[in-house]
C-alpha cells in the first residue's frame, strides 16, 4: 500500500476517534493510536501534524487536546484510502454495473487488467475471492464468465441483509449507557444533518455516508461471516445507488431522513419502535435497488 493511501486512510480512522471525543478532551496517547489505527508511530505523528494544521486539534506540553469538531468534507475520498485490491474491486464493480457487461459475458483477465491498468496476477486473484458471491462463474478450461446482477440475486441479496441488520438493530436496546456505541450514533447524527443541510450540492456524497452507516449498525454484533457478507452488500448498494441517477438527488435526501427516523428510534431503545423504523428503510432500499435493476 502506498504511503499516501495509508496516511490518508489513517486520517479518516483518526476522524472516526476524534468525533467521539467531547470539546477540550485529551487524545489517546501514540501508543494507543497506533494499536487503534493499526498504523506506525510515524504515520500517527504525520496525522497528528495534519489535524493540528487544519485546527482540528491543538497541542499543550504533551498533551494533544481536541480543538473542533471535524466536518464531513474534511475526510479524504474514499478512493483515495484504497489499497491496490480494493481499487481493483471499485473498478470491477464499475465495469459489471454500468452497462458494460451483460449476463453471458466472458471475462478476460488480461483484458481487466488493461482496462483497471493492474497486473493479471491481481485481478485473477480478485475474481478467484469474487466468485464466492455468485455474480461471476469459473468455468473449467473456460475462464470466467458473469452471470448478471439479476432481480433474483438482489432479492436474495436482501433477503440475507434484513435477518442480520433487524437482529443487530433490535440489540440496541440493549446496550448499557456507556457504550461507545452511543457517541459514534450522536456523530452518525450529525453527518448525515450536515449532509441534508447540503444536500443540493452534496447528495452524491450519500452512498458512503450509507455504508458507515449499516456497518455501525452491524458493529453492535460483531461477526465476522456478517462482516464478511458486509462487504459484497456495501459494493452492491454503493455502486448501484451511483448507476441509477435517476431522482437520485430526491432518493438520497428520502434515505437520509429515514437514516435519521431510525437513530432516533435506536435512541429510544424502544425494540418496536427500532423494528418500525428499520423495517420501513430496508423495505424502501430494496425497492429502490429493484427499480435500478428494472430500467
Amino acid at each position: 500500500m502506498r504511503t499516501d493511501t495509508t496516511f490518508k486512510r489513517a486520517f479518516n480512522d483518526m476522524l472516526e476517534i476524534i468525533q467521539t471525543l467531547d470539546l477540550g478532551e485529551e487524545l489517546p496517547s501514540e501508543n494507543a493510536l497506533r494499536a487503534q489505527l493499526g498504523v506506525s508511530r510515524t504515520t500517527v505523528r504525520k496525522v497528528l501534524a495534519g489535524m493540528a494544521a487544519r485546527g482540528i486539534i491543538i497541542s499543550e506540553g504533551h498533551r494533544r487536546i481536541m480543538r473542533k469538531q471535524p466536518r464531513q468534507k474534511e475526510r479524504y475520498p474514499k478512493e483515495e484510502t484504497l489499497a491496490i485490491s480494493e481499487q481493483v474491486e471499485t473498478s470491477f464493480m464499475e465495469w459489471m454495473l454500468r452497462g458494460d457487461a451483460s449476463p453471458g459475458t466472458e471475462i478476460n483477465e488480461t483484458e481487466l487488467a488493461r482496462k483497471f491498468g493492474v497486473a493479471t496476477t491481481i485481478v485473477r486473484e480478485f475474481l478467484n475471492r469474487f466468485q464466492k458471491y455468485g455474480l461471476i462463474e469459473k468455468r473449467q478450461n473456460a475462464g470466467w464468465v458473469f452471470k448478471g446482477f439479476t432481480a433474483s440475486f438482489a432479492l436474495e441479496l436482501f433477503e440475507i441483509r434484513e435477518m442480520f441488520e433487524m437482529r443487530s438493530a433490535r440489540l440496541f436496546a440493549a446496550l448499557p449507557d456507556g457504550s461507545p456505541i452511543w457517541k459514534q450514533i450522536q456523530v452518525m447524527r450529525a453527518a448525515h444533518l450536515e449532509l441534508l443541510t447540503d444536500i443540493d450540492a452534496r447528495y452524491q456524497d450519500f452512498s458512503e455516508l450509507d455504508s458507515r452507516f449499516h456497518r455501525l449498525i452491524t458493529a453492535v454484533a460483531p461477526n465476522r461471516f456478517i462482516e464478511s457478507f458486509q462487504d459484497v452488500i456495501a459494493m452492491v448498494f454503493h455502486y448501484h445507488y451511483q448507476w441509477n441517477k435517476r431522482d437520485e438527488r430526491a432518493r438520497n435526501e428520502v434515505a437520509i431522513k429515514e437514516h435519521l427516523a431510525l437513530i432516533e428510534a435506536l435512541e429510544s431503545r424502544n425494540v418496536a419502535s427500532i423494528d418500525r423504523a428499520c423495517r420501513l428503510h430496508l423495505t424502501s432500499a430494496r425497492e429502490t435497488l429493484l427499480r435500478s435493476i428494472m430500467q
